[in-house]
């Protein structure tokens, strides 16, 4: 009995505490899997454990305290890993400290809460919510990082300050249903989405859809003002600015809300209220699928040269947009969306920018703050699927375990967990 019981002690104290070393999870060209390193690194904070983020060490590696449970782990998910005794990680740290290199360990404390906003009505039992996939909710799953689901009624009813991230993706905020009419008013997916989301406006006492995802941006804001996360791809980026800008104006055609949109919208546009762009116009064809004049749809750049760069920031000085850009390459194969990329004109001088292509005047990825929050834009819809179209299948990220585009959307669900002192800009 004493033998048993000594057994279960020792086996618990093993697994309870490091043995004096580090797990070393390089990011560079050396790891297997870049993505399941990042829910490697979450589920070991959500065991209420810390982790370091070495930026620009090896391609921005994680450093872990030396359990049986986390190599056990990293075997099973299949992340490359290396031992190294606490003298060889105090090395690095004093090698990292060193004010000429730019790098910088930044502790990782606690998991965030992660809400992805997407709709729940489905065209059947069993058919995921919309007729494309959402690269988010893609790099979540595969990373087995946990995330709630919510829309708007859960905004509308004060859900989000159970959250510290939130994720927008392909969806209208300007209440036009995507400005997919045109090409699919007849289909089944765009009808049921008119029938649900007007139904829900009714519901909440909302005339118009577009009253509806207006209030929801303004709670949106609220809760980024408070200090959330806000991170959003594809169309929620420019309609979300769009919907600000055109606050208390009707910038809706009459097929989408029964009234015609007003003549001289463009003159009424509020930029002050706008997080990330300025001094652009509204599309004013109900038949174009843009929304505005922030979407680069005139790029000419050949799929082949379809790249973007990410900018070198300071890890010491600006941990913040560092963290953001870690990544095995600098350079980043571009990917399309609704909203593919934006016009630099359109981006306030404020605005942090973290990677553009120079040479067809169009940024892709951007950040900002407003109040004691955060925001970051990534332009495109799926960074593994150049050209997603409309009822394609979801991306296999099996295939693209060390995908460089969506080493950029998990670094801004880790973001969140850096100490609060890193996180200033």
């Amino acid at each position: 009995m004493y033998k048993s019981l000594w057994i279960v002690l020792v086996s618990i104290l093993l697994n309870s505490i490091a043995f004096g070393g580090k797990i070393l999870i390089p990011m560079d060209l050396s790891q297997k899997n870049h993505l399941k390193a990042y829910g490697i690194t979450y589920w070991v904070l959500a065991q209420k454990d810390e982790a370091y983020w070495l930026l620009n060490y090896k391609g921005g590696s994680f450093v872990l305290d030396q359990r049986p449970s986390y190599e056990k782990e990293c075997k099973t998910r299949g992340v490359t890993y290396q031992v190294i005794s606490t003298g060889e990680f105090n090395q690095i740290l004093t090698e990292i400290a060193n004010p000429e290199v730019n790098q910088d360990a930044i502790k990782l404390e606690v998991a965030p809460k992660v809400a992805v906003y997407t709709p729940e009505f489905n065209l059947q039992k069993g058919a995921r919510t919309q007729p494309w996939d959402d690269a988010v909710m893609l790099a979540l799953t595969y990373a087995e990082i946990p995330f709630d689901k919510i829309y708007d009624e859960d905004v509308l009813n004060d859900k989000l300050a159970k959250y510290d991230w939130l994720h927008l993706h392909h969806e209208d905020f300007t209440g036009q249903y995507g400005r997919f009419y045109a090409g699919n008013h007849t289909q089944p997916w765009y009808r049921q989405t008119v029938q649900e989301s007007e139904a829900m406006a009714k519901r909440l006492g909302y005339k118009k859809v577009s009253q509806m995802k207006l209030a929801v941006v303004k709670r949106i804001q609220e809760y980024l003002t408070g200090g959330g996360f806000l991170f959003a791809m594809c169309s929620a980026t420019d309609t979300y600015d769009v919907a600000l800008a055109a606050d208390g104006v009707d910038i809706c055609a009459e097929i989408f809300d029964g009234d015609p949109m007003e003549p001289d919208c463009d003159s009424k546009l509020d930029f002050s209220k706008t997080l990330a762009f300025r001094n652009f116009k509204v599309m004013k064809n109900p038949l174009d699928n843009e929304f505005s004049t922030i979407d680069n749809n005139t790029r000419r750049v050949i799929p082949e040269n379809d790249y973007f760069t990410l900018f070198d920031f300071s890890a010491k000085w600006d941990p913040v947009p560092t963290m953001l850009t870690q990544d095995h390459t600098r350079t980043v194969k571009g990917f399309m969306g609704q909203t593919t990329a934006f016009i630099k004109d359109y981006v306030k001088p404020d605005v942090l920018i973290l990677g553009e292509n120079k040479s067809a005047n169009e940024v892709r990825y951007i950040h900002g703050e407003r109040g004691q929050g955060t925001w970051t834009f990534y332009g495109g819809h799926d960074p593994e699927d150049y050209r997603h179209f409309i009822n394609d299948p979801d991306t296999d990220l099996a295939l693209h375990p060390n995908s460089p585009g969506y080493r950029l959307i998990l670094n801004n669900i880790l973001f969140p967990a850096a100490k609060k002192k890193e996180r200033k800009t």
